[in-house]
């Protein structure tokens, strides 16, 4: 058996269209473990790793060979419905994850800080405040480091020992982390160090590393050893490297169309600064232009909408349209406790997305995110959702990511309503 024999076959999530096999050879992925492996603080032979990202995902697969070359403990997670019971039991050193996951974990944390009264609820908000605008290496001066000391010792000490007391890193990965996050919880000392890589690179091009800094927020993080990112004149993320894939199972074509003259050809567009961090500004496959002729790139909108708890998913559209527009799924329990709040009575979920207050509050909502982009970038209307989107019910990937087209399509009736 030879190191560029083939090792397995995985397929793409299938987020833009359909999934492809992936073929990496054994030298795919013992390079990029290798290469990755100078950017994680590990404490060799002691650390303790919490994983329930899919084994079948080439990210949580890597990782698990990083952490058996590196010694490290591993426990699986029993569900993700579980995952807080887990953690406080494992009480890991690292844990690796997907932005949802983050998301869902600050929602929580959020909603435990609204049921909180008085005094401590002023603590907590100023707390959560302060950390929205941390920066790094003490960027924000003496005055700043200062208060998140105190908010440290009320707050966010709290948050820590809610996810085990022991977590030195977090790990991000297989979607755009939202900048907010990065912040409050590298303030709670509870770092999240976004990467980037597809399952064409098996899958590490780029990480954060919080040492000697090598960590910037809304980046992904420095290229790793031995491999090559170049930008081509579209914006386009090109790479090279042992990392890259032997092509796609029984798809010459499309292996063609993606390997050229070594580089491979990611789909997203980027840029690296003057330090050499990468920054990632959208997906290639995922820009629409509207019928007016303007470019849209979604998901950097649809991460501005979530920040709002009102909101769940989002999905930008109006390819070929007048106008972008969104498909909302609304936070639920959220929404069921802003109703009682206000003295709303809810009595299904179509009685939730047809309610006027409701409607007119997600309104606000959109206005306020629309005031970050230009004016053929705003969202002009939207529709709620009935439903939960799921791995299960077929909207997400099993790395949560959006099947576009598969939402579209199952709301095409929403669809018409905003354009005709």
């Amino acid at each position: 058996m030879d190191a560029e024999d083939p090792l397995f076959i995985l397929y793409t999530s299938g987020s833009t269209g359909k999934p492809k096999g992936v073929m990496l050879s054994h030298n795919n992925l013992v390079s990029n473990v290798l290469d990755s492996e100078k950017r994680v603080p590990f404490r060799y032979g002691k650390s303790k790793a919490l994983s329930f990202l899919p084994v079948c995902h080439v990210f949580e697969r890597m990782i698990l060979y990083l952490y058996l070359y590196c010694g490290v403990e591993i426990y699986f997670a029993e569900s993700i419905e579980k995952m807080g019971d887990n953690v406080k039991e494992v009480q890991p050193n690292v844990m690796t994850g997907v932005p949802r996951l983050y998301e869902k974990v600050y929602d929580k944390i959020v909603a435990k800080g609204n049921e909180q009264k008085g005094i401590k609820k002023l603590i907590f908000f100023w707390a959560l405040n302060l950390g929205l605008k941390y920066e790094p290496y003490g960027k924000n001066g003496v005055w700043y480091e200062l208060q998140l000391k105190i908010a440290r010792a009320l707050v966010f000490k709290k948050w820590q020992e809610a996810l085990g007391g022991k977590l030195d890193i977090m790990v991000s990965g297989s979607a755009a982390l939202q900048p907010r996050l990065t912040r409050v919880f590298a303030a709670a000392r509870l770092p999240i160090m976004e990467g980037y890589g597809l399952t064409e690179t098996s899958p590490v091009i780029s990480v954060n590393d919080v040492r000697q800094g090598g960590f910037r927020i809304g980046t992904v993080g420095k290229i790793i050893d031995n491999v090559k990112v170049k930008i081509a004149e579209d914006g386009e993320i090109l790479v090279k490297g042992p990392n890259i894939m032997l092509g796609y199972f029984k798809d010459p074509e499309k292996t063609a169309e993606v390997l050229v003259d070594g580089y491979f050809h990611t789909g997203d567009i980027g840029e690296i600064d003057s330090d050499g961090f990468l920054k990632i500004t959208d997906r290639k496959k995922e820009m629409f232009k509207t019928s007016g002729g303007k470019y849209i790139a979604p998901s950097i909108i649809e991460n501005q909408l979530k920040q709002s708890r009102f909101i769940e998913q989002v999905m930008v559209i109006g390819d070929g349209e007048k106008m972008p527009a969104a498909l909302i799924q609304i936070n639920f329990d959220f929404v069921e406790k802003w109703g009682k709040l206000h003295g709303i009575t809810f009595n299904s979920k179509s009685d939730i997305i047809s309610n006027p207050q409701l409607i007119e509050r997600i309104q606000k909502e959109i206005d306020e995110a629309n005031k970050k982009f230009g004016q053929w970038e705003q969202i002009k209307k939207f529709e709620l959702t009935p439903d939960v989107w799921s791995i299960d019910a077929g909207h997400l990937t099993p790395t949560m990511k959006m099947k576009r087209k598969y939402i579209k399509e199952k709301y095409i009736h929403l669809y018409n309503k905003i354009y005709q």
